[in-house]
């Protein structure tokens, strides 16, 4: 043997006798490191020659009125977002509107919203409204937003700039409940319309090629590797998700699978091998199995077994399932799931139903699966102590099947999406104040405890201070009051409401003082999102009488290496 050799020999078996049963964190050198050495030496990845487009949120605003605000509001003083109003106003032609402006029953109001990642023309997302600065409006509870343009603005030369309109907003304001009227105007003049916005363009995703790169060709062969991995269909047939446009710039379309989690489908986009020969390939399918079953690059190794998306890369990640470390399983299974592999259900159920930290992730990654056992452990998820596991599971259903019979519900009063679930588990009450306004009944016929007293809105007033019976009325001036005599059922409650005239803001003014006062013994959550690091306050009212049989919601001992799915968020 030559001297070289032997050197070379020595030297390894010294480093593996010095390294080898070591744990990972004594290593010289970070496995990642060593992953990105090996992998980017002989692998160019998208990543190398790009830099994605369109993953950010897009802030557009707008200033409009709120109407129905009962004496609540004021006549706004002369300023820039006045003159911008008035401006609105004759361009859709509305008569006297300084005295429209001068009405007590009026508000100027601001709105405000985001526009998602690949949002598309006609999706919805959520609306925020408040008034200006030292405004003399005391209340926006029972408010309606007229139609609002929304464009990106900018203040100039004390004067409002406007862009391209790229939303409409209208709808009925959502205060929140807690609010006690003029005694807490910093809640009671700002709320939100869920679902109000609609997007007037689609905001395209795509992959910018850095300067030194930029070429048709490589424009050209990007496109390629993508379109090999992901397609679509249009009109029957089969197309790539990705278009050449010019020589430093890819479109692409979101897979269907992704469409819950963009930074993930960009994620694994960017790490979709260029030009890469075949026996390449598979010596970077065994490097990549090494790498995944070390906690500290599992993430990003399981997304490259990902993007690769063979039945060999599926084989690597079904041995990471098998692993006895937390990490490595939930990894491996996170990608499986994006492949639609029933390996994934088991261990992204357990990560979902016992550690808060992988919650998230694994309740997305179920919700985009075609597969029956998802189905039936999300299913299962509904039933447990956990609220935000159990609404975390009906999100994660509806996104997968929005129209099963378990979770379909209704659109009551034409104004929100109303579901009865007929299952297990502790009874409770949920509502959105985010994404999309929907109420939520885990457990059929739940019932009020008498007497109570609630307001649902200015104009309804919900009467049980004697007999069995509640008393549902409805005061306008000028009118007769109207009324209904109802059971103590929280369903017949709420859908009298509605057919009194009541929107979902007044709904949700009643069941929160229906938990309150003691009137309403079942569980009520507003948003209890799944989330990564997130802990509930405790010293909210709606849980303090809980504290003893739910379980703390944290985000427990992990730190997740992969992207935040878009389907718990709330800026939507």
């Amino acid at each position: 043997m030559k001297r070289r050799e032997f050197l070379l020999l020595s030297s390894a078996t010294i480093q593996l006798g010095v390294w080898g049963c070591t744990s990972p964190i004594l290593r010289p050198q970070s496995p990642e490191a060593s992953l990105e050495e090996v992998t980017q030496s002989e692998t160019d990845y998208a990543s190398k020659f790009t830099q994605p487009h369109g993953l950010n949120y897009v802030q557009i605003e707008a200033v409009s009125l709120a109407t129905g605000l009962a004496g609540s509001g004021e006549d706004p003083p002369a300023t820039p977002q006045r003159a911008a109003l008035l401006a609105e106003m004759a361009k859709n032609n509305v008569e006297r509107p300084n005295e429209i402006l001068a009405s007590l029953d009026t508000a100027l109001i601001l709105v405000r919203g985001y526009l998602r990642p690949g949002i598309k023309q006609g999706e919805r997302f959520d609306v925020e409204v408040r008034v200006p600065a030292r405004s003399e409006t005391t209340s926006l509870r029972g408010g309606w937003v007229l139609p609002a343009r929304m464009t990106e603005m900018a203040v100039l030369d004390s004067q409002i700039r406007q862009g391209h309109v790229l939303g409409m907003a209208e709808g009925p304001i959502l205060v929140d409940p807690s609010a006690k009227g003029e005694t807490d105007t910093a809640l009671s003049t700002r709320g939100r319309i869920l679902g109000g916005g609609v997007a007037t363009k689609s905001r395209p995703l795509g992959l910018i090629i850095s300067r030194e790169y930029k070429s048709i060709r490589l424009s050209q062969d990007i496109a390629k590797c993508v379109n090999d991995r992901f397609h679509t269909f249009r009109n029957g047939r089969k197309e790539g998700v990705a278009v050449p446009k010019t020589d430093e710039f890819v479109e692409l379309q979101i897979d269907d699978r992704y469409k819950e989690n963009v930074g993930r489908f960009m994620r694994i986009i960017r790490h979709l091998a260029v030009n890469e020969l075949p026996a390449r390939r598979q010596a970077r399918i065994q490097l990549l199995g090494q790498q995944l079953l070390d906690p500290l690059t599992a993430a990003t190794a399981a997304m490259r077994l990902e993007a690769i998306g063979d039945s060999q890369a599926i084989e690597v990640l079904k041995t990471g399932v098998a692993s006895s470390d937390p990490e490595v399983r939930f990894y491996s299974a996170e990608a499986l799931a994006y492949l639609d592999e029933t390996t994934a259900v088991k261990p992204l159920a357990e990560a979902a139903r016992d550690e808060p930290a992988f919650r998230v992730n694994a309740l997305a990654a179920l919700s985009v699966m075609d597969d029956v056992v998802a189905y039936d452990e999300l299913r299962s998820l509904l039933e447990v102590t956990s609220a935000e596991t159990r609404y975390g599971a009906f999100r994660s259903l509806w996104s997968m099947n929005a129209n099963d019979a378990l979770i379909r519900g209704e659109m009551l009063g034409g104004q929100f999406s109303y579901h009865i679930l007929d299952i297990a588990g502790p009874q409770m009450v949920h509502v959105t104040r985010s994404f999309r306004p929907e109420i939520v009944l885990f457990g059929a016929d739940q019932q009020l405890k008498l007497p109570l007293v609630l307001d649902a809105g200015k104009n309804i007033l919900v009467n049980g201070m004697s007999g069995e019976q509640v008393t549902i009325s409805r005061f306008m001036p000028g009118m007769p009051p109207e009324k209904r005599v109802v059971s103590t059922s929280v369903d017949e409650v709420i859908r009298t409401i509605v057919e009194l005239g009541g929107a979902y803001p007044d709904v949700v003014q009643a069941l929160q003082q229906a938990k309150t006062d003691g009137a309403l013994t079942s569980r009520f959550r507003i948003d209890a999102l799944p989330d990564v690091g997130r802990d509930y306050d405790r010293s909210d009212s709606t849980l303090a009488d809980e504290k003893s049989d739910e379980e703390p919601e944290s985000g427990g001992n992990y730190r997740v290496g992969t992207p935040l799915p878009d389907l718990f968020s709330a800026k939507r």
